[in-house]
């Protein structure tokens, strides 16, 4: 069997913000992992600076993953760039992948890192929402690829396959107005309301809101999935765990299905027995060695 005959036979495995299990997330290292390690792909989240450049950056504020704290959308791209966003990992960096300067990267930068991979390889980018930019955010990340040279009615940029995923179904619908449906993944989950005031340290009246929201958001979503407006399902693993037959009915009426964050053997072969056509996790070499093994029962 080639290489290509079995990539097609198993789910593809796109690393999540990179090999993030190994280094610090969306940093240089990560991704030079993911494409050392023979990812198919990788994931990235982007937000928007104050002078508007297109960050990869996960959360609204900076002090989870750097050294900074605040607001990503009130620094400009060379604050940022002043900032230490590898060393909270405790992860030693190779020589090969740079400084701890030149972690922090950009859309571009990106672009740069996965054009040099010398193969194919998919980029999916994550618009993070709410944000203070509102919709301008997908607009000025569509004009950075396009400045780029990324063809809109393929959605490849020279080697890279590019898709786009968002929570917000006003997001996915904006994107669908010039990207491909076949590009476009409307991404759900399974809305918990205990989890979420308990990770956000809500009460329970602003807890029960947020929850509302999100449930209003991933029906919205559920929506255009049924309706084939979008040509890729992205839910996460609780998701499939918890509706599995509503992700073999998306896989049956043709959309692509996209998981994340599957880290762990029994969902990795969970979502092979689904017949899910995209993994993304933080350990894409445990992952792809895994999928390069004969078929294991669930435990």
């Amino acid at each position: 069997m080639t290489t290509d005959e079995s990539a097609a036979a198993r789910p593809l495995v796109y690393a999540h913000r990179g090999a993030s299990g190994a280094f610090a997330e969306h940093t240089r290292a990560a991704y030079l992992q993911a494409i050392a390690d023979g990812a198919d792909g990788v994931e990235c989240d982007v937000r928007l600076t104050r002078d508007r450049q297109v960050v990869l950056l996960h959360d609204s504020t900076l002090d989870r993953t750097s050294d900074g704290t605040g607001q990503v959308a009130d620094r400009m791209l060379e604050e940022l760039r002043r900032l230490d966003f590898s060393s909270w990992k405790g992860a030693r960096i190779p020589e090969a992948y740079g400084a701890k300067s030149e972690q922090f990267l950009t859309l571009p930068e990106l672009l740069d890192i996965l054009r040099a991979a010398g193969r194919p390889i998919g980029l999916a980018i994550e618009f993070k929402h709410p944000s203070s930019f509102h919709l301008g955010l997908e607009d000025r990340a569509l004009d950075v690829l396009r400045d780029r040279g990324w063809n809109p009615a393929t959605s490849m940029l020279e080697n890279i396959m590019v898709s786009f995923m968002s929570f917000s179904p006003d997001a996915v619908k904006h994107l669908l107005e010039s990207v491909p449906a076949g590009a476009v993944c409307q991404l759900v989950d399974d809305v918990n309301v205990a989890e979420i005031r308990e990770e956000l340290r809500l009460g329970a009246l602003t807890g029960g809101a947020l929850a509302n929201v999100m449930k209003a958001a991933q029906a919205e979503g559920e929506r255009i999935l049924a309706a084939g407006e979008a040509g890729m399902a992205g839910p996460g693993i609780g998701y499939v765990r918890a509706f599995p037959g509503t992700v073999e009915r998306w896989i049956g009426s043709g959309r692509r299905i996209r998981v994340w964050t599957v880290d762990a053997e029994d969902d990795v072969e969970r979502c092979r027995e689904l017949g899910v056509h995209e993994i993304t996790t933080n350990w894409p070499a445990q992952v792809l060695t895994q999928l390069m093994t004969d078929r294991q029962p669930l435990r």
